[in-house]
This record gives structure tokens, C-alpha cells and sequence, in this order.
């Protein structure tokens, strides 16, 4: 395993990182044997982080992350991230989080994390996307920021994050804050524009760039949804591709993925190794983050992570397809 700088933390990370979300879902619903064997090998391969999130079954990840933890010697525990959500119509948002906080560390039968972020999406203004929390929200005298300064000083969180699936001005705005030490991104194979520039016509969102952003000033890139629920990995469907993208389609993205099936082949791995290698090619990239169902999943990423980056041929080779929107703008 190989291990990468998480910002500025002064934290060493491993490329792979263990997502125990409900996209994979094995933290959550496999047998306890499963879930102990998937922990233990996911350590045993080097990978030293774990995500999870407070609304990840309905608690049940991080409950079950409590008891498996526990199984882990003292001097082989993995770091460790959740997440919260906030309602900012709801007002007291330090309130809200620090709630959230002790709720979290109850199901996790912890003092604290690592990291703790927030898990709404951000936009210029309340309501942009469903749910989305606006800018002032979150940079605000008595938001987000603030709140989530005041678990620091109590020591319940050493970092902080967000998750950068909002709108993409506003995230620039938070990034450039530097009042966060993290953010988790959508960047994949599919859509990379978060890590490079893609046409004006680009069918689905832009992110901007926000990867190269956040290497200016020092937050570190948690990259998410590497198999785009599923869909880069297997034709399969499981019910649970729920894209966090706005305006990404299932139905396009699987028609992407066969024009990238089509020019690659298995020449660079199975689906989701070209996935995971393609995000580990972005050196900004702190680590990627993998939810599995089975345990095979978990091997493939470490496979891998020891096949390393893509060379560059065929990053030229992928990104000639990004740059015609993979066909439709040619």
C-alpha cells in the first residue's frame, strides 16, 4: 500500500480507503463474519482509513463499526471519519451539529474522530439542489464552519470536511475559505471534471476543477463515488445507483461507460480497477474512497492500487473520449 499527504493535516493516508456506506453496503448488511474478515483484510493490505456517516443505514454503519473496532488492537486502529447533515430552516446550526457529534459518538462508542464533515450539499443560495444549505450557511457568523471549529477546541474532532457535491461555485467558495481540512469529491472516469477541464456542451455537471483548488490551499481530496454507484463496475444493477451529481442520469452513464468498454477492454484490469486506477493517476488526489457488497470488491481495489496509476496513453486514451462527451458532442 501506498500512502498519500491528506492536505495540510500533517496525515499520512492510504491510496485505498475503506467506505462503509450503504451504495456497498457490506459494513451494513453482510453476516458479522463477513464484516470482520472485510476489516481485517482491509488492514492487513495497508488501508488505514475508514468512512462512514451517520445516516448510512440509519445509523446501523456506524453501530456496527463500534463493535467491529473494538475487535482491532489498539495500535492497528484505522482513522476514522463520519459525517452529519443540517437543516439551516431549522436554525442553531452549532446546536445541530454538536448534537449530531454526540449522536454519532454514541453509535460509535468513541470520544471522537478524526474527521467529522458535513454531508449537505452547498449551493450560492438555500434550496438550489433539495435540501442544499447556502454558502452563508456554512462560512457564516454561528455556521457550519463555526460550529464545527467549536467541536475542535473540545477535542471530539480533530478535522473537519464537506462534501463537495453542490454547486460548484459555492464549493469553490468553501475550498478557498480554508476553514475546512477536507472535502470528499465526485471524480471519476465518468465525470471527471472535477480534476480537468471538459467542453462547454458537457452533457452533465462541472465541477470546475475543484481537485486542482483544493491543492492550492491545502484541503485534502476524499474522491467518492469512483464506481459511480456501481455502474462503472458491472452492468449489473442493484436498486442503489442513486447518482449525487446533479442532472447524471443512470441511462447516460452506462452508455458512457461502453464507449470506454469499447477503446480499453480489460487491458487495464476489470471495470472498477481502471475506475480506481484512473483516480489514483490525480496526484491531488489524497485517497480513493471504495464501498463494496463483497469482499471480492475489497480485493479488486487493492488489486488495484498495486497495478497503480494509468500510464499515460491511456489516460490520453480515456480523456479523448471525455473531450467529445463521449461521443455525443462529435
Amino acid at each position: 500500500m501506498k500512502y498519500r499527504h491528506y492536505g495540510n493535516t500533517g496525515l499520512e493516508i492510504s491510496e485505498i480507503v475503506f467506505g462503509a456506506g450503504a451504495v456497498g453496503g457490506i459494513v451494513i448488511d453482510a453476516d458479522d463474519e463477513t464484516r470482520r474478515t472485510a476489516i481485517r483484510r482491509a488492514l492487513d493490505g495497508g488501508i488505514n482509513w475508514i468512512d462512514t456517516a451517520a445516516s448510512y443505514g440509519q445509523g446501523r454503519s456506524e453501530e456496527a463499526l463500534a463493535w467491529l473496532l473494538k475487535e482491532i488492537p489498539d495500535d492497528e486502529q484505522p482513522y476514522l471519519s463520519t459525517k452529519f447533515n443540517v437543516d439551516a430552516e431549522a436554525g442553531d446550526i452549532p446546536g445541530q451539529i454538536e448534537r449530531s457529534m454526540h449522536e454519532s459518538l454514541g453509535r460509535l462508542d468513541r470520544d471522537s474522530v478524526d474527521v467529522f464533515q458535513l454531508h449537505t450539499r452547498v449551493s450560492e443560495e438555500r434550496g438550489w439542489f433539495q435540501g442544499s444549505i447556502a454558502v452563508d450557511d456554512v462560512l457564516g457568523s454561528d455556521g457550519v464552519a463555526d460550529g464545527l471549529q467549536r467541536l475542535v477546541d473540545q477535542g471530539l474532532t480533530r478535522f473537519t470536511g464537506f462534501t463537495a457535491t453542490g454547486e460548484s461555485s459555492a464549493i469553490h467558495k468553501i475550498i478557498e475559505s480554508e476553514r475546512f481540512n477536507s472535502a470528499q469529491i465526485y471524480y471519476n472516469v465518468l465525470n471527471p471534471s472535477a480534476g480537468r477541464s471538459v467542453p462547454p456542451e458537457w452533457s452533465t455537471y462541472d465541477f470546475d476543477n475543484i481537485i486542482d483548488a483544493c491543492a492550492a490551499h491545502g484541503v485534502a481530496v476524499m474522491n467518492i463515488r469512483v464506481l459511480a454507484a456501481g455502474v462503472i463496475a458491472t452492468d449489473v444493477r442493484h436498486g442503489r445507483e442513486i447518482p449525487v451529481a446533479p442532472g447524471t442520469e443512470v441511462g447516460q452513464d452506462e452508455a458512457s461507460m461502453r464507449k470506454i468498454v469499447e477503446a480499453l477492454g480489460d487491458s487495464q484490469g476489470t471495470r472498477a480497477q481502471l475506475a480506481v486506477r484512473y483516480a489514483l493517476s490525480n496526484p491531488n488526489v489524497s485517497g480513493v474512497l471504495v464501498g463494496m457488497a463483497e469482499l471480492d470488491h475489497l480485493d479488486q481495489a487493492l488489486g488495484a492500487q498495486e497495478l497503480g496509476p494509468l500510464s499515460s496513453d491511456v489516460l490520453e486514451a480515456v480523456h479523448a473520449l471525455v473531450d467529445t462527451d463521449f461521443g455525443r458532442l462529435s
